[in-house]
């Protein structure tokens, strides 16, 4: 686990000139934030960079999709509201899609003593979805990306399906189910820790993780197949669609 945090300071001026250049191009595309880390850390209190990023988006007219954890996104709601009305959306997309800011939320299990362990600081899933559901109430357009799913924890048909459930009772417009990746053996890397956990937590799940993954990143092709028939299934039950657009 990191112990130190790295802040980009001048983020706010370099993405300045970058929306700028793309703007003047006509290249709109949906900006995410954030697909490599959460934009709402408890760090963006203090030093307030996603808000910045977003009056950048908004001042360009760009879409957005947050994708996040914290409930800390309720506080920047009127500046979304803002993009979701203005926001120019790319050729190939103008047609498809309304929106100009997108919510989703990351939810890879209900269970909160779980999700404790494998996400420390971050509010408990129920939070998370309450969250979604205000947002959805303010009039956003917001699902839950439930990427990834737990193989033999949390993706059975029962906790899938209550997934798939509680995203429709809270609101969801579409959930996202996909498989766990699991990457690298040194010491800090993905698939070290993720084993270690499995071998203090779920030791009966230990074999069965190391075939599935074997010397692979991800899962088995027959997991993967399996693991989408069950979602289709699912979200075609509760009415909910698998994709955002």
């Amino acid at each position: 686990m990191a112990e130190s945090l790295s802040v980009k300071i001048n983020g706010n001026e370099v993405l300045d000139r970058q929306l700028a250049f793309r703007s003047k191009k006509g290249q709109h595309g949906i900006i995410a934030l954030a697909s490599g880390t959460d934009p709402y850390l408890k760090a963006e209190e203090k030093y307030r960079m996603t808000e910045g990023f977003l009056k950048l988006i908004l001042k360009y007219r760009f879409p957005v999709l947050i994708i996040t954890k914290s409930t800390l996104v309720l506080r920047d709601l009127e500046l979304l509201r803002e993009i979701n009305s203005t926001a120019i959306h790319a050729q190939d997309l103008s047609t498809k899609i309304k929106d100009g800011a997108i919510i989703s939320f990351s939810i890879s299990t209900l269970d909160d003593k779980l999700a404790g362990t494998l996400e420390p600081g971050a509010p408990p899933p129920r939070i998370r979805l309450e969250t979604m559901k205000k947002c959805k109430e303010a009039g956003f357009y917001v699902g839950m990306n439930c990427i990834p799913a737990l193989p033999y924890i949390s993706d059975t048909e029962e906790k899938l399906e209550e997934m798939v459930a509680e995203a429709k009772n809270h609101g969801a417009d579409y959930i996202l189910i996909g498989g766990l990746t699991l990457f690298g053996t040194g010491q800090a890397d993905s698939k070290t820790l993720y084993y270690k956990f499995i071998e203090r937590s779920f030791p009966d799940l230990a074999e069965d993780y190391r075939k599935l993954y074997s010397n692979n990143f991800m899962p088995s092709k027959d997991y993967l197949k399996a693991l989408n028939t069950r979602a289709d299934t699912l979200c075609a039950k509760y009415q909910i669609k698998r994709a955002i657009l």
